[in-house]
């Protein structure tokens, strides 16, 4: 039996994403370079706009700006979040089915774009023309956050397998050419039956790595690009805690940030 929509972005929501700590990574590292709050925000490839959503709830001068071009997350997002907000808070929540290179928004304090969703630019002058764009909607004072992932095992034809509570979730990569840096993920889920649900989601993109991102973004104009790294918990793995960093651990595969500040 198929999933249900509900079920499709329940099952990834809880899999992948954790607004409220996105929306406080943001709001910490945006107070550390600015020395104050931000309030306005723009999460490109937004989804459901799970992070929006959180965003507006900060504070009563806050602002969010969801933009994608696929209406069933949207509708999807409105229905799970945009929903259990405050009337006054729905009014400062704005969905865009619009395409993150010809957007047209506020001046922002803060722009996103995470789950690698940026891989879709296959080119480096697809990349730079979007960094461009995003760049071009920040104020003065302003910062574009993006997350990346990579390391050797993360190019290996692997499944990764992460057990939540009556669900379990797995990332395969499924293909990746070493000449073009194309590859070919996907999501698939176990549900609390044990049926397995096959390609729930796929991704067809460019494997980015850190230097050129952080290149690409130096050209584009921003005036400092810093990479973020992951602290490490008593078991060696990731206590959830990004630096600014220069250096970082050669492990086989890693979850970080880059943050481009005007």
């Amino acid at each position: 039996m198929k999933l249900s929509l509900k079920e499709k972005y329940d099952f990834y929501e809880r899999s992948v994403q954790n607004p409220d700590v996105e929306v406080e990574f943001m709001h910490n590292e945006f107070k550390r370079y600015f020395k104050r709050s931000p309030f306005l925000m723009r999460e490109d490839f937004c989804g459901t706009g799970a992070i929006s959503c959180k965003w507006v709830e900060q504070d009563k001068r806050c602002q969010a700006f969801g933009i994608d071009l696929d209406n069933e997350p949207v509708e999807m997002g409105k229905e799970r979040h945009l929903s259990k907000l405050r009337p006054e808070q729905q009014k400062r929540m704005h969905y865009r089915l619009e395409n993150v290179l010809t957007t047209k928004t506020p001046q922002m304090d803060v722009i996103c774009a995470f789950n690698f969703s940026y891989f879709i630019f296959k080119t480096r002058k697809e990349l730079l023309k979007y960094f461009k764009s995003v760049k071009a909607h920040l104020k003065k004072e302003g910062i574009f956050f993006v997350d990346i992932f990579g390391g050797p095992e993360s190019q290996k034809l692997v499944t990764d397998k992460k057990i939540l509570k009556n669900l379990t979730y797995y990332w395969e990569c499924q293909k990746f050419n070493p000449i073009t840096h194309e590859c070919l993920f996907a999501i698939h889920f176990k549900d609390k039956k044990g049926k397995m649900h096959k390609n729930v989601f796929t991704y067809d993109w460019r494997f980015w790595t850190m230097p050129e991102v952080h290149d690409i973004m130096v050209e584009a104009g921003f005036s400092k690009v810093v990479a973020y790294w992951e602290g490490d918990d008593e078991d060696g793995g990731g206590d959830g805690d990004f630096k600014p960093a220069t250096q970082g651990e050669n492990c086989d595969a890693f979850v970080s940030y880059i943050v481009g500040i005007v």
